[in-house]
């Protein structure tokens, strides 16, 4: 039997993209620093010259997975987290959102084979959002962690 499982040791080689939400960036601007801050910690160069990670900026939610879409399809990179936050407000516009985002990330994992983390918050409050991007714990500090799991899993298996 053979046992295939992720490592967080190997992750020097990793290519990674991170498509971050710029709607409610208080909260998106602490999980890309908390998700940068494990993958550094990992041994992927974060710094503004680097050749292992790219960062893409979208205007929300809605669009991440389309432009995670294109990256994760342009075989220049071993996983792709997505990064966003939607807060339930008054209206049905949260549902919407939230199933499309899910969907849509989900689609593009099993479209291209590569590795998406769903790294999108789906809150009813803003001090809810907060807490999971830093207050309590950063959520985008596991993330990165997730990503680098998932990209040695895929590299470890069979074509």
């Amino acid at each position: 039997m053979t046992v295939f499982e992720g490592r967080f040791t190997e992750a020097s080689g990793l290519r990674v993209a991170v498509v971050v939400a710029r709607f409610n960036d208080l909260v998106t601007d602490k999980l890309l620093s908390g998700c940068l801050d494990c993958l550094s910690r990992h041994g992927i160069d974060i710094s503004p010259s680097s050749s292992q990670l790219d960062v893409a900026w979208v205007p929300g939610s809605f669009e991440i997975p389309l432009v995670a879409q294109r990256l994760a399809a342009s075989g220049r990179y071993q996983v792709v987290i997505t990064l966003g936050a939607v807060i339930r407000g008054d209206t049905p516009h949260f549902d919407v959102v939230v199933a499309e985002v899910s969907k849509g990330v989900a689609g593009v994992a099993r479209d291209t084979g590569v590795p998406v983390i769903f790294g999108v918050l789906t809150t009813d409050t803003l001090q809810q959002a907060l807490e999971r991007a830093g207050i309590k714990s950063n959520l985008g500090w596991n993330y990165g962690l997730q990503a680098i799991e998932m990209g040695s899993l895929m590299a470890a298996m069979p074509a």
